[in-house]
């Protein structure tokens, strides 16, 4: 696998990619990712991250600097009240300039909240105690089972330890940062564990400030992962069939509003740069997160250019997909 270095240098922008820098859903919130290396290979992962990933052919690391920059223009654009919630296609503490990066956002006027989203593997005690000093807001921890086979099981490595994240998961509790307990409700191997999670975050202390739990649904992704024989839920049974009935027997509140629980509203998406349909030239710059993808600039925007041959040079593409900014072309 390749690691690439984003730099100021290197003359690749920040956004367009999914894969680093930073994503704008036309909301206060950004999504900011210095990297996306992972240690952990979930089963269920959207993305296939991880170290035993079959489809990765590069990972990427942002220069601090440069990504702080990146933010302070956006949130000028954004206004105030901006959460910047940092996350990755991987595992965000592997960036090893995280609370410096914490620092500096807290530093941004606009910057209202910061957020972390980890799977707590690396949450020591003197990393909880880096971050609370940094400034950071909230964790979004990543725990899917209580149960230690089935815990190791939805981490895809053998040396998980769920008990080490239990204890990193109180620490947090017992900090200045909030704690949200984020599983992924994957039906037929976890239902038994989300009310045990449910009345974990309870009983830790989650939720000082935001909500004490996120509970995601499963999806199926093209180049993600899939548990062998799992289907995933449609909304309506996710929330009718799952969220109600866990709602009543805890007595809370479980289906999250954004503008509710976090203050995250509408507003301004960043001008689009290029229009779907449209051909364009962009300039190779470095390899794609899996093979046979290339990333592509033009327009100061990353353009992922799938079936791409070519290593360096020019590439004449037809944009394909615009959505939030993330631009995908593929070779004409």
């Amino acid at each position: 696998m390749t690691h690439f270095r984003i730099t100021r240098e290197s003359r690749i922008p920040l956004i367009g990619s999914l894969y680093f820098g930073i994503i704008d859903r036309g909301t206060s919130l950004l999504q900011v990712r210095p990297s996306c290396g992972c240690n952990l290979n979930c089963p269920f992962c959207s993305v296939d991250a991880g170290p035993e990933s079959t489809t990765r052919a590069a990972s990427y690391e942002v220069e601090m600097e440069y990504l702080l920059d990146a933010v302070r223009e956006i949130a000028r654009f954004k206004g105030q009240g901006v959460e910047c919630h940092i996350d990755s296609p991987g595992e965000p503490m592997m960036y090893p300039y995280l609370p410096e990066l914490i620092a500096g956002l807290r530093q941004i006027d606009e910057v209202s909240v910061i957020s972390l989203q980890t799977n707590g593997t690396l949450l020591t005690g003197e990393r909880i105690a880096a971050l609370e000093t940094a400034g950071l807001d909230r964790i979004n921890l990543s725990i899917h089972a209580l149960d230690p086979k089935i815990a190791q099981r939805l981490a895809g490595i053998s040396s998980y330890d769920i008990n080490t994240i239990i204890k990193a998961a109180q620490a947090v509790a017992r900090s200045a940062i909030d704690l949200l307990i984020a599983p992924v409700y994957i039906p037929g191997i976890n239902d038994e564990e989300i009310p045990k999670l449910i009345r974990f975050a309870q009983e830790t202390g989650a939720g000082k400030r935001f909500p004490p739990l996120g509970i995601q649904k499963f999806e199926h992704y093209r180049y993600g992962r899939s548990p062998k024989g799992i289907k995933a839920q449609s909304w309506w049974q996710f929330f009718n069939r799952s969220i109600k009935p866990w709602e009543k027997e805890f007595g809370i509140p479980l289906r999250l509003d954004p503008a509710r629980d976090f203050g995250t509203v509408r507003r301004p998406f960043i001008p689009l740069v290029f229009s779907k349909g449209e051909k364009v030239t962009v300039e190779i710059r470095a390899p794609g997160w899996i093979h046979g993808e290339k990333l592509g600039v033009a327009r100061n925007r990353v353009v992922s250019v799938f079936n791409c041959e070519k290593e360096s040079g020019q590439v004449r593409v037809k944009i394909v997909a615009t959505k939030h900014n993330i631009y995908v072309g593929m070779p004409v």
